[in-house]
């Protein structure tokens, strides 16, 4: 398919977006290098070919369906148990406190470049604070697109994660990464 003007559906039917956490700290070695799939998200985009800045994307992520795919490095391999306390954490009022904010959004402010490399600026919402973030990605023309932005979680008021008495902590930044393998037009029924 040829990526050509117009409105298009994206969700996990259509890509995949992903979290990866890196470790700090003196006891890093203990931890695992994370990599965190959402399972239930939405969003739209308007390509404008000729114009991308009269492109927009938006994005909206169901911060319970955030599930632990990967855990490298480490002392030992990433358990059930561990996923599942790992969930719990993310969960909790010190992270997302999914309790109160169900959703994670993104909407573009600005659409640059080509489809081949492209930049996105748009406002980022996690727990209630809104704040910009740049989307650098690339795509072969044929509906492939690829990307990814680096979140600094304290900037959302997030406190990375502790363990050992702080010897062992997620990195401030994460990385969220796309992988959108098509393109739904958004007039198709499914």
């Amino acid at each position: 398919m040829t990526l050509t003007d117009g409105t298009y559906r994206l969700g996990p039917s259509t890509g995949r977006l992903l979290i990866k956490t890196g470790r700090a700290g003196l006891g890093r070695r203990a931890g695992h290098d994370l990599t965190i799939e959402a399972t239930r998200w939405s969003g739209e985009a308007v390509v404008a070919v000729g114009d991308p800045g009269r492109s927009s994307v938006s994005v909206t992520v169901e911060t319970d369906s955030l599930q632990v795919r990967e855990g490298t490095g480490g002392l030992k391999p990433l358990s059930d148990t561990d996923r599942a306390e790992i969930k719990r954490t993310l969960a909790g009022e010190a992270l997302l406190h999914i309790a109160q904010h169900p959703t994670i959004a993104f909407r573009s402010t600005l659409v640059a470049g080509t489809l081949q490399s492209f930049e996105i600026t748009g406002d980022l919402t996690i727990k209630g604070r809104t704040h910009p973030v740049t989307v650098r990605g690339k795509g072969n023309g044929d509906g492939l697109l690829r990307g990814s932005a680096i979140v600094r979680q304290s900037t959302w008021g997030i406190k990375p994660y502790t363990a050992f008495l702080g010897a062992l902590r997620l990195a401030d930044d994460v990385r969220v990464e796309f992988d959108v393998a098509r393109l739904e037009p958004a007039d198709n029924p499914g």
